[in-house]
């Protein structure tokens, strides 16, 4: 895995295949270098391995390991009410949670938005 904002790989994992024609994490290298990647804590890096593989890659909903994942950052934060939104958008950008729903419709609100700007010329 890549960091999106410098490019810097900080996980390679290895898979191997398993007896139901799966495939499994074998082993995984993290980066230590704090110049290219700041981590420390091999439960958060191993988490964010899973968790990629399981809610980008597989399109699973993941959901204990969002809530591990905000659990966690909390607890690095020493912020028990940083909201798990914000967490899960930080670490994961987009992809979320599909049973989430904003309290906010931002299509109507961007669509609004342009009708407003064509009107105006």
């Amino acid at each position: 895995m890549h960091r999106s904002w410098t490019g810097n790989g900080f996980v390679e994992a290895i898979f191997g295949s398993v007896d139901d024609g799966g495939w499994r994490v074998a082993q995984a290298l993290v980066e230590r270098d704090q110049d290219r990647y700041r981590g420390k804590d091999d439960e958060y890096d191993c988490l964010m391995l899973e968790l990629v593989l399981s809610a980008i890659v597989l399109g699973q909903p993941a959901q204990e390991l969002r809530s591990k994942l905000v659990e966690l950052t909390r607890k690095a934060a020493g912020a028990a009410d940083v909201p798990a939104g914000i967490v899960q958008h930080s670490a994961l950008g987009c992809v979320r949670d599909r049973s989430f729903r904003p309290p906010i419709r931002w299509d109507r609100v961007v669509k609004a938005s342009w009708s407003a700007v064509a009107t105006e010329e």
